[in-house]
């Protein structure tokens, strides 16, 4: 098989929505460069797709920056930040640790800021720089103040890059799902529906209810908005923000 002449690089691969990510662009005719702090897990995941090259670097430290670097050697079509918080993280600003902000926007924001520059010598016409960011950045609840907060710092990052790279051809996008059927959400189901005294099924059941069509996102169709950017007609929403909330939000715009 043929080398590809592009490269994707896609940090937090490794997580359930980074893996059907990798799968999904492995096929679009892109080398994909995965990222990960887990080496047993990104040995499992180029099992898995093959023709993937893993890269074990963890974007909340600055060492990310020549790990990533050392790994591109030809143009870069499309970064993705897939990474997500760690559990701890949730938590009202009542109650969680100064330490878990600060963490929660190293790893969004600082993460995203060190892909950047890992790749740009490499970014050419047409690149797109995609972050994933929780519907909680744009709708704000009082018991996730760290998704929250990294979330909307990240999509005014993002707005950035697509003021800084435009004029290199380069676009930015923010992907915004809701909750996502994941590993994650299930845990945090699990937890939640203890709290509130409450069966999973029924706390599902009342997540459910929150959106117009009754239905929680796939991590599928997180991957068809990815491959979607490719698309050259795609650089018309650059700086803009894709929800893949099926209708939860109710603010305007």
């Amino acid at each position: 098989m043929a080398e590809a002449e592009q490269l994707v690089v896609i940090v937090g691969a490794t997580g359930s929505m980074g893996k059907v990510i990798s799968a999904r662009l492995q096929g679009s005719r892109l080398g994909v460069i995965a990222v990960g702090r887990n080496e047993a897990a990104l040995a499992a995941l180029a099992r898995e797709v093959p023709g993937l090259r893993p890269c074990v670097a963890d974007v909340a430290s600055d060492q990310a920056i020549d790990a990533i670097r050392r790994h591109v050697d030809r143009p870069v079509r499309m970064v993705v930040h897939a990474a997500g918080l760690p559990a701890s993280a949730m938590g009202s600003l009542l109650k969680v640790s100064t330490a878990s902000v600060v963490e929660s926007i190293e790893i969004k924001v600082g993460g995203m800021i060190r892909l950047v520059r890992a790749v740009d010598e490499h970014l050419v016409a047409g690149s797109r720089l995609v972050a994933i960011a929780g519907h909680l950045g744009l709708e704000p609840t009082a018991q996730a103040a760290n998704p929250g907060v990294a979330n909307a710092a990240l999509i005014n990052l993002m707005r950035q890059y697509s003021l800084l790279y435009g004029k290199r051809g380069v676009s930015a996008h923010v992907i915004a799902p809701g909750p996502t059927e994941t590993e994650r959400l299930a845990r945090a189901i699990a937890s939640r529906a203890a709290a509130a005294g409450t069966s999973e099924a029924a706390y599902r059941e009342e997540m459910r209810q929150e959106s117009p069509l009754n239905a929680i996102a796939t991590s599928e169709q997180v991957a068809w908005a990815v491959a979607l950017l490719l698309a050259p007609e795609a650089e018309v929403i650059t700086g803009s923000t894709l929800a893949l909330d099926y209708g939860r939000r109710h603010g305007l715009p």
